[in-house]
């Protein structure tokens, strides 16, 4: 399977929309509870947001879903889900996701597009950040409550709030490939073994310590004005956040996060 085979276009039709709902549940094995439903997709659509899909000839194997926001009378886009299947994954197709967004926004004159992370997942946190230039300036403490993925481990759904504003340097750079390097002031770690630790009963209390440890490291760091601005892994799958003080002005005077 080569990425070119794959083609990235908006989802439309009823069908589509409900594939989207069935490939959640293949991707994160959500509860019905948890899965976000055909109506809200639907919605989304109706509304102003955005749900486009990869496919592979007629099969759906990817899609990611946005709706839109205003925060202090700025109108934005927020990424609610990207999925793409695990037989598809390392093709590239989640940044070519993210770029069919982009430019889907940018059509529309949006400036900033948002979405939530796990800090414990180095590749996407890598993607969000090192290959899209992203930032991320709050960490939103057990957002979503207790889920039922196995993914998330039994573990909090804390998450990092990406920033993408579109039509920055800093994004502009990334997506070049040339992204000049920041003034770095802190780094917060992640451990290669976070995945096994979250999936093993005996030794989850391990990854439920690294993700205390580095709750508070964000909390503090953005209280003094730093942001996420570079992401690493070494040549053993750790990984590493970089802060620092932006040096762009792009910003939304920010609400209170009421999931907090």
């Amino acid at each position: 399977m080569t990425a070119e085979a794959i083609e990235i276009r908006n989802c439309s039709t009823n069908a589509e929309l409900a594939a989207c709902v069935a490939l959640q549940k293949t991707v994160w094995n959500f509860s019905d509870l948890d899965l976000v439903p055909l109506r809200m997709f639907v919605v989304a659509l109706k509304i102003g947001g955005q749900v486009i899909g990869a496919f592979d000839g007629d099969r759906l194997i990817g899609f990611a879903l946005s709706i839109p926001g205003s925060r202090s009378g700025h109108p934005y886009l927020h990424s609610h889900m990207l999925a793409v299947l695990e037989e598809y994954r390392n093709l590239g197709l989640g940044r070519r996701l993210k770029l069919a967004q982009r430019e889907e926004a940018l059509s529309r004159n949006f400036e900033l597009m948002e979405w939530t992370f796990d800090p414990l997942e180095i590749k996407n946190a890598h993607l969000n950040i090192a290959r899209l230039g992203a930032i991320s300036r709050r960490y939103n403490i057990n957002q979503y409550g207790m889920s039922s993925s196995p993914l998330q481990g039994g573990l909090p759904t804390d998450r990092l709030v990406a920033e993408w504003w579109l039509r920055s340097r800093r994004v502009e750079d990334a997506l070049a490939g040339s992204q000049p390097k920041p003034d770095l002031r802190n780094s917060i770690e992640v451990p290669a073994s976070i995945y096994a630790w979250k999936a093993s009963p005996t030794d989850r209390e391990r990854a439920r310590q690294v993700q205390s440890r580095n709750r508070e490291q964000f909390l503090q760091a953005f209280a003094n004005g730093l942001a996420v601005l570079g992401y690493e892994r070494d040549a053993d799958g750790n990984g590493r956040f970089h802060l620092g003080h932006w040096d762009e002005n792009w910003s939304y005077a920010a609400e209170p996060d009421h999931e907090n």
